[in-house]
């Protein structure tokens, strides 16, 4: 057992994280977090290049250091050639190979259908970005950080691959493939000092989240909170810097719900 240490103000200092979809939603706060506590940022975005620079320009305005100490890049994470050359940039920026990746690009239908009524390429859709796209980026870091003394895989899925509700079976599948595929992919990594974990949020006040709901089914979800309210993206990224870090070491494989008890 290794004696305690001390607490370290900024416990992923200079570190290099990917964050996947890092300029939106919950993948945004998730940024800003990492970056607070220390580490090196590359901001990987699909298509709306102004919402990454802003979140890169933010953090960069305030570092005290002149070197920038985030990144943006562009790249459909379900293609394996554009995740390679994401974690080539990542390590041309930052002359380091990345330390840690957390996957929270992700889709999600905003029509709700029910299973007979969900169009093939819009499953195709869900599975391409959130299996797929996790699946392609966790083999990436996982091929290039056993090599470099270990890190951390982080992945977020959602607590509807277990509440299972009505509208949401391509997606709650899609959440739990990912989260089935961490749990294995802890063990294959056994002896390289890499943890893998998932971190599936719960009902979060995101621009996804409200994407095609009424009023009246917002409030309804916020009924069935325990805590009477929707959660924030702050909410999960403090979390996510949890298994980011030297603190997390001992936490392998597992799935740590963050939604106030909805589920």
């Amino acid at each position: 057992m290794t004696e305690p240490s001390t607490v370290v103000a900024q416990p992923l200092h200079d570190r290099v994280a990917i964050v996947t979809g890092g300029s939106r939603g919950i993948g945004r706060a998730i940024s800003f977090h990492l970056a607070s506590l220390g580490a090196k940022i590359v901001i990987n975005y699909s298509s709306n290049s102004a919402e990454a620079d802003l979140v890169a320009t933010q953090i960069n305005t305030n570092t005290t250091n002149d070197s920038p100490r985030a990144i943006t890049f562009q790249a459909d994470v379900s293609d394996p050639d554009q995740v390679k050359s994401l974690f080539d940039a990542a390590e041309s920026a930052f002359n380091s190979q990345p330390h840690i990746l957390v996957n929270s690009a992700g889709v999600l239908d905003p029509k709700y259908p029910t299973l007979f009524n969900t169009e093939i390429d819009d499953f195709d859709k869900i599975f391409r970005v959130n299996a797929r796209g996790a699946f392609v980026c966790c083999r990436e870091a996982a091929n290039r950080l056993r090599h470099g003394g270990g890190g951390r895989i982080v992945c977020l899925t959602s607590s509807m691959a277990a509440a299972l509700r009505p509208g949401f079976a391509a997606y709650a599948a899609s959440k739990a493939a990912v989260e089935a595929m961490v749990k294995v992919l802890a063990k294959e990594l056994k002896g390289t000092g890499i943890t893998a974990n998932c971190v599936a949020p719960g009902p979060i006040a995101t621009e996804m989240f409200f994407a095609g709901k009424t009023e009246e089914a917002v409030r309804k979800v916020v009924e069935e909170c325990p805590l009477s309210r929707l959660g924030e993206p702050g909410d999960v990224a403090p979390v996510v810097g949890f298994l980011a870090s030297d603190a997390s070491e001992w936490v392998n494989g597992q799935v740590v719900r963050v939604n106030g008890g909805y589920v």
